[in-house]
């Protein structure tokens, strides 16, 4: 796979339009034909000991795949049934040349009766569908993953899984593994898209790179190769200071662990100095728990205001465990006007609920200093209209959302994705599901704010914090607990 295209996402549509420009210069069944190959190759060696290969065919190029990974395993020797959707007569174009290059029968789909020993090779639809399956193919489904529980292979993406946002249109295949060509798709990466794709093979089929460059839009896996050159810089003189100072703002005294959380994951993840602003009722728990990180007092906005006038100060958390709506919007209003940066996460995103635009406002304008840490339901409060807007992918939701507000949009879950108001994308897929536990949103804030703190530009220091809290969490192991995220942070990669 070329390196400039290994980590890009490209939706259907632009896939369409990359194909359409590939085939001005190379045969278009010549690219059927290498993925068919591909897909032969992959069945053969994920499944020896299949009986039986059923191969079922749709009626556009994904059904096309299917009639030559069909022929290839003739070919080799292996037990193949092949069953159509549609009227094969009907077939056009490059899929009309490859179902007539299968030199055996094809029988209507209606007629598949699934075998144990089968292994179902699912190119019914590819990643540009965009409506609900149809019902005979529902049945299908149905009697392949909830009676037979066969194996599945799928051809670019599960049938009934809509490419663009990973959704399930009506019903759709759960694939033990697929096979697609060239880059990954959207609903690849996006649930439940990405739980049903099982394991990924991603294939050169040798459409040449520069066409991506040309068609396909800012989305890509999120991969230190994409933010490596962004790294802070440490040499033999490096001073804490020079490392970055982070300000971490505590709630009440009985709310006080998950501002700790945020501060120790800084220190782990980097800032030479971390300082917990907390209210003077809690001022003695926090002092009962911290060790390296400092403390102190703030009740409220002239507390806040005499501590900015330190120009170390630059980078500031605030929401975890914090409370009081009031007084986070009276706080970040200083930090905006005072050019701090800021990331914004639960409570403190919810304190905007009832005038987002006000928020907004204060981060309008130059380079995004604010970074927007939210959940599915924490989003739901600052932008409501894309949260109810069904047509929109989370790549939408996060991309619009970061447009308006000027923020770095890190839309949390285990498809997490980041997004810059310019259009760039990413979207995490390191993070282990038991990385879903209380607190693990609150160790990821420090992480973005301890890179903030030391002078990454906001969006590479929100995407690799994310990857590295993806990574903490798989060394920390599954039964962790927020507290151990901390210490599992893992050190820049090489």
């Amino acid at each position: 796979m070329h390196k400039d295209i290994d980590t890009l996402i490209v939706t259907p549509e632009d896939m369409g339009r990359i194909d359409r420009a590939a085939a001005l210069d190379l045969s278009s069944y010549g690219l059927m034909e290498r993925a068919g190959q591909a897909v032969a190759a992959a069945a053969l060696r994920r499944f020896p000991g299949a009986l039986r290969f059923a191969v079922l065919c749709g009626p556009g190029n994904n059904g096309g795949d299917g009639y030559v990974a069909a022929r290839a395993l003739q070919e080799a020797g292996a037990s193949v049934t092949v069953h159509a959707l549609g009227a094969t007569a009907a077939l056009k174009g490059d899929a009309a040349t490859a179902f007539a290059r299968f030199p055996g029968a094809v029988a209507p789909l209606t007629a598949y009766a699934p075998q144990a020993g089968d292994v179902v090779v699912d190119a019914l639809f590819g990643a540009g569908l965009s409506r609900d399956v149809p019902q005979a193919v529902a049945e299908i489904i149905e009697a392949v993953c909830r009676k037979a529980v066969l194996p599945v292979l799928a051809v670019d993406l599960p049938s009934g899984v809509d490419g663009r946002t990973g959704q399930v249109r009506g019903a759709a295949f759960e694939a033990t593994a697929t096979v697609t060509f060239m880059c990954r798709k959207p609903g690849h990466l996006l649930l439940p898209g990405r739980s049903l794709s099982g394991d990924l093979d991603v294939f050169d089929i040798g459409i040449p790179a520069r066409l991506f460059a040309g068609h396909a839009d800012h989305m890509r896996v999120n991969t230190p190769a994409i933010w490596r050159l962004d790294l802070p810089v440490q040499g033999r003189a490096t001073h804490k200071y020079g490392r970055g100072h982070l300000a971490v703002f505590s709630g009440p005294a009985a709310a006080t662990g998950a501002a700790r959380l945020s501060a120790e994951a800084g220190l782990r993840a980097g800032a030479g100095l971390v300082t917990l602003l907390s209210p003077r009722e809690a001022l003695c728990v926090n002092a009962a728990h911290l060790t390296a990180a400092m403390l102190k007092p703030v009740d409220g906005d002239d507390d806040l205001s005499g501590l900015l006038g330190d120009a170390r100060l630059q980078a500031f958390v605030l929401g975890p465990g914090f409370g009081d709506g009031e007084r986070a919007r009276g706080h970040v209003r200083l930090l905006a006007e005072g050019g701090r940066r800021l990331v914004l996460d639960a409570d403190g995103i919810s304190a905007f609920r009832d005038d987002p635009a006000a928020l907004f406002s204060l981060f309008s304008g130059g380079s995004p200093r604010l970074v927007l840490t939210p959940h599915d339901g924490e989003f739901a409060r600052l932008f409501p209209d894309l949260a109810g807007d069904g047509t929109l992918s989370k790549i939408d939701r996060a991309r619009q959302a970061a447009a308006r507000s000027n923020a770095i949009l890190i839309l949390k879950g285990a498809d997490t994705v980041i997004a810059a108001p310019d259009g760039r994308v990413l979207v995490n897929e390191n993070a282990p599901p038991w990385l879903a536990t209380a607190g693990s949103g609150d160790v990821l804030a420090g992480i973005v704010g301890a890179h903030l703190a030391q002078g990454m530009p906001a969006f590479e220091a929100a995407a690799s914090a994310v990857w590295r809290h993806g990574e903490a969490g798989r060394i920390a192991g599954e039964g962790l607990t927020a507290e151990d995220l901390p210490g599992a942070i893992p050190p820049w990669p090489e």
